[in-house]
């Protein structure tokens, strides 16, 4: 089951637990070396923000139906944004064949739609502090070299996530049946190389 729960920490708050739960923990400094759950396994049960923020609570082991997450790097990102327009048709093909999608960004929930250059009407989350991503295994780090690299294009990653640990989800999608294991996954360390529509409803038994 997904829904929403009222926002139970401040933004500060909530940064501290997240710091203290994954000190520690290990997160690749490539996103190559990533290691993604993959088919078989159970799903982990998140939280994620949405653009209100509100926190969505979504619950691996309660699920009605399968649902669909689709990992992004942020608005920013124009590869990101050429993706989401190109699944205009594929997110409504799947919602009317009963599977959930929701789109997961590194942007903190302010950015969500507004840093998007393509306007969509999917179910989008913040997942800027990357507990998700990294719960799935595909959250790797970015060195300082390439922080700086990006800020020279007029990219501020603790600007655009709210946090300073640099971090990125390598682009991926992640199917989650009905009984809460993972039946489908994509995941490519190349981020100007997406699934393409008709693989994702395939992954799904969906007809395009």
């Amino acid at each position: 089951m997904s829904q929403l729960i009222p926002r139970s920490f401040t933004g500060l708050a909530l940064a501290l637990l997240l710091s203290i739960a994954f000190a520690g923990q290990h997160v690749p400094d490539s996103a190559e070396d990533v290691k993604p759950l993959t088919v078989g396994a159970a799903a982990p049960s998140f939280d994620a923000v949405t653009p209100e923020g509100e926190t969505f609570e979504f619950r691996a082991d309660a699920l009605k139906q399968p649902a669909m997450l689709i990992f992004y790097r942020g608005g920013w990102c124009p590869f990101c944004n050429t993706h989401l327009a190109e699944l205009r048709d594929a997110v409504p093909a799947l919602n009317k064949a009963g599977v959930d999608v929701y789109f997961l960004s590194a942007d903190k929930p302010e950015l969500l739609v507004d840093s998007l250059k393509e306007k969509v009407d999917y179910e989008l989350l913040s997942d800027a502090s990357l507990e998700v991503g990294r719960r799935f295994g595909i959250a790797f780090r970015l060195d300082d070299e390439t922080v700086e690299k990006y800020k020279g294009y007029g990219i501020d990653l603790e600007e655009t996530s709210g946090f300073d640990h640099h971090q990125l989800p390598v682009p991926a999608v992640f199917l989650i049946g009905a009984d809460g294991n993972i039946d489908f996954v994509h995941a490519n360390p190349d981020y100007k190389e997406r699934i393409d529509p008709a693989e994702l409803l395939a992954a799904a038994g969906v007809s395009g």
